[in-house]
């Protein structure tokens, strides 16, 4: 198992409802044919054709779902949830892969945060976090505001919803087949350097090799380091920020020093960024650095990067390929740096200037409020 348990029910239901449509074969067979034969097989191939429509209509549901919930986040600008319906990002990388599954649980959390249900909130992160990994990293923001105001039930509440809805969606897995459920861990443990990264940057630039267990030293006390820092700008900001903010913050921070960057990791920031900044210019910008990089990792990949002395199935350096990774590292920051800046500076914020004031509290911007009329989050 490659994929978080979430993933992997997604990949079985859809495997059923393409047998149910196409019927269901016998296995058997298939066990003992050599993969390059098996494709060849004129029934497989249909079965390969139905299996991605089905995903893509399961996905396009979920990217709909996702969409809705945004909209209701913040009642008093709806059209922010165009940044993800409208986004080129999501046009190019929605079927790369499932990562859907996990940003629509994301958008239904920011939407259960901004109606004061932290218990919800947590379940629905523990649920995305069973599907992809980044969903967890939300839970940090959301203890740092409940924390700035004081609110140490909900904190709790927040915790076991997560804590509990990732075990009951593990047990069955872990109970089945615990070592077919701990591949998943030890393959993001034991890998290293891979495509899209800065450390696949710095290998190839410098030559130079670095290990597993360097990148995940390094890596680790960065995003230490980077959450820290996030907190403290959560709890010293003038005004409380919103957790879409923070949750960016982290993200970002995450991704920088991930070892691999595919490329439909964008859609991990696209739920957040539509409501942490819904400015179309600064949401140009970065997605304008990640369909660059979208294009320049087919490429690479395809080896239309290659130089005329590599040959065929080398690995070889592109200087492309890397201005594509730091272009859109660079762009995730200006997104990350704008987003800090209206989180010290709340007049800069669009949000918080245009949030209907007639609306309770907890409807505004996802704000969860501590009292009738005393400090919001």
């Amino acid at each position: 198992m490659e994929y978080p348990v979430g993933i992997s029910y997604w990949a079985w239901a859809t495997s059923w409802a393409t047998h149910a449509v196409v019927g269901f074969p016998d296995l058997a067979p298939r066990y003992a044919t050599p993969a390059d034969e098996l494709f060849g097989q004129p029934e497989v191939a249909r079965e390969v054709v139905v299996f991605t429509v089905v995903n893509a209509l399961g996905l396009a549901l979920l990217t709909l779902a996702a969409a809705w919930f945004l909209t209701r986040a913040n009642p008093g600008r709806p059209w922010d949830a165009a940044v993800l319906a409208a986004s080129p990002a999501l046009a190019l990388t929605g079927l790369v892969n499932w990562d859907l599954l996990a940003v629509a649980l994301v958008a239904a959390a920011l939407w259960s945060w901004s109606r004061g249900r932290p218990l919800l909130t947590g379940v629905l992160l523990g649920l995305g976090t069973a599907a992809k990994l980044y969903p967890g990293l939300l839970l940090g923001p959301a203890l740092v505001l409940l924390v700035r105001a004081r609110r140490w039930r909900d904190a709790g509440l927040v915790v076991a919803g997560a804590a509990g809805a990732w075990l009951l969606a593990n047990a069955p897995a872990y109970l089945t087949g615990p070592e077919a459920w701990g591949v998943f861990w030890g393959f993001n443990a034991e890998r290293g350097a891979d495509l899209g990264s800065v450390w696949t940057v710095v290998s190839q630039v410098g030559d130079v090799t670095f290990s597993a267990g360097t990148i995940n030293l390094v890596s680790q006390a960065f995003l230490v380091v980077w959450c820290l820092g996030v907190a403290a700008l959560g709890l010293l900001a003038p005004s409380p920020p919103r957790l879409a903010q923070l949750g960016l913050l982290v993200v970002v921070g995450f991704l920088l020093v991930n070892k691999v960057y595919s490329p439909q990791y964008v859609l991990w920031l696209l739920p957040l960024a539509a409501l942490a900044r819904p400015r179309w210019r600064d949401q140009l910008v970065w997605q304008a650095g990640e369909v660059f990089y979208f294009a320049v990792i087919w490429w690479y990949l395809g080896g239309y990067l290659r130089p005329g002395a590599a040959g065929e199935g080398e690995a070889y350096d592109a200087p492309v390929y890397w201005l594509g990774i730091v272009l859109r590292m660079l762009c995730e920051l200006y997104l990350a740096a704008v987003v800090v800046r209206d989180v010290w500076r709340p007049h800069r914020d669009p949000v918080a200037r245009t949030e209907p004031l007639t609306l309770p509290a907890r409807a505004r911007g996802q704000s969860t409020s501590t009292r009738s009329n005393d400090v919001v989050v």
